[in-house]
């Protein structure tokens, strides 16, 4: 296993378990109801379902955008950065599931109810780098994520935070297969 691959494998455990610590100690700063948060609205089933379609579909979306010409750039920067990763489908999973447990947790179930989901959405976004004023490309991809995060925090706040989670999830695993399957990288949340 090369360095580059142990490096991502340990950052994704480490969103798994420090983000949702940050968020608990969040909470409590701010009072936020994490129970209310974690259980939500919805049934967990209907949440799931709601999870799925929600990633099936923006994952796909933010596939096929990656994959315009105009696109190249992006897909060539993001190529070279990670490199010949050849990730396994279980290597896939762990780092999708960390990214969508962790990170939706946090920004989900602790910020969202803070600073609301418009809010959220953009920051979440520029977190991962994708609104970039430098390079436009980035950009577009950026604005197509901020409305597909956007659509997270409504999920979130009607159904519950597991929409949100399961919909990251598989956004991510068509991303990172993708990434392999055409040996060019292509943009995960």
């Amino acid at each position: 296993m090369t360095q580059q691959k142990r490096a991502l494998l340990f950052l994704a455990g480490a969103t798994m378990v420090g983000m949702p610590i940050l968020g608990a100690v969040i909470a409590w700063i701010f009072d936020v109801d994490l129970q209310d948060r974690w259980i939500g609205p919805a049934p967990i089933l209907v949440q799931l379902a709601v999870g799925v379609l929600m990633g099936l579909l923006a994952g796909f979306s933010a596939r096929f955008i990656i994959s315009r010409d105009f696109m190249r750039s992006v897909r060539l920067k993001y190529a070279r950065m990670f490199g010949n990763l050849d990730l396994s489908l279980s290597e896939v999973m762990f780092i999708a599931v960390c990214a969508g447990f962790g990170e939706e947790l946090l920004f989900r179930g602790v910020i969202q109810p803070l600073l609301g989901i418009i809010i959220t959405s953009v920051l979440f976004v520029a977190i991962h780098g994708y609104l970039n004023p430098k390079d436009w490309r980035v950009s577009v991809y950026g604005l197509f994520m901020s409305a597909v995060i956007f659509g997270f925090g409504l999920a979130t706040d009607f159904f519950g935070i597991w929409s949100a989670i399961i919909a990251h999830t598989l956004v991510d695993v068509i991303l990172l297969l993708d990434l392999g399957d055409e040996g060019e990288s292509d943009l995960a949340i």
